[in-house]
């Protein structure tokens, strides 16, 4: 039963990914910043950077599913366990850059959480 929910959890994970790369190729200036105070939102040559920042949400995102279909649940939640250094390094980043408390915990940092947690369901 754990390991159907983490894998679940693991899906939304996936999807979740997938779909904030694509709202940044879509939409970059509405994805600028993250909790980064003084981003340059509005910097035109700066939307660039953000469209690569959304191919490497969606490729990671996109392996999520590949690993549900060909690999062991074990492999999925390795996989989620080191992933989720980098919600939890966005977090530091974010406090460090003096920006919002509540986007570094409840974006950044509880990302990370559901990401470890899923990863151990997978791993039990």
């Amino acid at each position: 039963m754990l390991t159907t929910i983490a894998t679940v959890l693991a899906g939304l994970l996936g999807a979740g990914l997938v779909l904030m790369g694509a709202n940044v190729l879509i939409r970059p200036q509405g994805a600028a910043g993250f909790g980064i105070p003084d981003a340059p939102v509005e910097d035109r040559g700066f939307q660039p950077w953000l469209r690569v920042k959304g191919l490497r949400e969606i490729a990671p995102g996109a392996f999520v599913f590949v690993l549900m279909a060909v690999a062991s649940s074990s492999v999925l939640g390795w996989y989620l366990l080191v992933f989720a250094v980098i919600p939890a390094g966005d977090a530091l980043v974010v406090l460090r850059s003096g920006g919002p408390r509540a986007t570094a915990y409840g974006v950044h940092a509880a990302t990370s959480a559901v990401m470890l947690l899923t990863g151990v369901g997978l791993l039990v």
